[in-house]
């Protein structure tokens, strides 16, 4: 009962995933790392073919070995966050969920530039005895 949870969490995920690259607005790297971590749990095989996939497979290597969020991602994370913050500015939202919204997105991105963005990077901080993210 336990592995069809986690395979059906997975699942749901992933699919949510799929939305996020097709989508602005809508992250996909989170829900990417979620069906990993579920289809570890419930199914060896959709974790070695989420793994090895195209597109999701080399993001999920890098952060999973090395910490490495792309500087592209970060680039468009931060271009959508901009573009929904302006949305928000224009179809009247109270300014203090603007005001909350933007703390919010700004700590994310404070996050997400504290990580290397290429392979180079990290290796660069480990040949200098840099942290590679907040504690490391």
């Amino acid at each position: 009962m336990k592995k069809f949870f986690w395979n059906i969490l997975g699942f749901l995920s992933l699919g949510m995933a799929y939305i996020g690259v097709i989508t602005p607005g809508l992250p996909y790297s989170i829900f990417v790392v979620f069906a990993a971590y579920c289809f570890s749990k419930g199914s060896e095989r959709m974790h070695r073919w989420i793994m090895n996939h195209k597109l999701f497979g080399p993001f999920l290597t890098n952060w999973g070995q090395k910490r490495v969020f792309p500087t592209k991602m970060k680039f468009f994370m931060l271009a959508m966050m901009s573009t929904s913050l302006i949305i928000m500015f224009f179809t009247g939202v109270k300014p203090i969920g603007i005001i909350s919204t933007a703390a919010f997105m700004a700590l994310v991105a404070v996050w997400a530039w504290r990580f290397p963005g290429s392979v180079e990077e990290h290796q660069r901080r480990i040949d200098n005895n840099e942290r590679i993210g907040w504690l490391k």
